[in-house]
Order: C-alpha cells, then sequence, then structure tokens
C-alpha cells in the first residue's frame, strides 16, 4: 500500500491501488501553485484514494480545475478536473512517502509551457548534498 502525506504531516493518504499513469506536468499552473519548474503526478481512480488524516482544502485553479492542498503547510497533495479526467484524481508523487515505490514518469505534459533550461536537461554540476 502506497502512503503519502504534506510536508507538516496535517494530512496523509493512503493509496489503495497502484496509479494508472505518472506524468511530469510543465503548466505554468502547476509550476506556480507547486513553485517548482514542473510536477510530476500519479492518477488513480477517485475511490483509490483516502485520506486517513486531517482535511485538504481545495481551491478552484480554473473553471473545472480543483487543487487539494494542506491549509497549515501549504503542500500541494491532488488534483482533480471533472471535466479533463472524470472520476481520477492525480497526486503529486513527490508527497509519497516512497516515490520510488511506483513507475517512473511515462510522459511528460503541457511542454508547450516547459521553462526553456529543462528543454536540455540540466548541464550545472550535480551534488548529493548541498556544497559547504
Amino acid at each position: 500500500m502506497l502512503t503519502g502525506g504534506c510536508h507538516c504531516g496535517a494530512v496523509r493518504y493512503r493509496a489503495l491501488a497502484a496509479p494508472t499513469r505518472h506524468s511530469v506536468c510543465h503548466c505554468t499552473d502547476c509550476r506556480r501553485s507547486a513553485g517548482a519548474p514542473a510536477v510530476a503526478w500519479a492518477i488513480f481512480k477517485l475511490d483509490e484514494i483516502e485520506v486517513t488524516q486531517g482535511a485538504p482544502k481545495v481551491r478552484a485553479s480554473s473553471e473545472h480545475g480543483r487543487r487539494h492542498f494542506c491549509g497549515d503547510c501549504g503542500t500541494g497533495l491532488f488534483y482533480t478536473n471533472d471535466v479533463v479526467f472524470e472520476g481520477l484524481i492525480d497526486v503529486q508523487s513527490a508527497t509519497l512517502d516512497e516515490p520510488d515505490a511506483i513507475m517512473a514518469p511515462q510522459v511528460q505534459v503541457q511542454t508547450a509551457e516547459r521553462i526553456g533550461w529543462l528543454q536540455a536537461g540540466l548541464a550545472a554540476h550535480a551534488f548529493e548534498r548541498y556544497p559547504g
């Protein structure tokens, strides 16, 4: 069973099945709501995700899109859209306790809005920990 939650621990959830897809989204809406250059999403049937602790707040981020997040620490958790994918829920896969337990992302979406320096990948030096 997959489990996850927000940064402060106020909201916890579990997945009752494996996701059917894992993707990385580059849209401006995802980037701005997460404060990140891209967001990875694992999609599940709506009834396969159970919130086991706390209650996420929900904000309409577009006409049909709803972002679910922790009201205490602000961590984005879920995305629903009854028009684009009725009966499904996207889970920000980085909020899983063990994100490596699911398949690697198979696709990138909304690449028309991708930040230019992500197009070619990161060419910067890599450090296992923050350099001293």
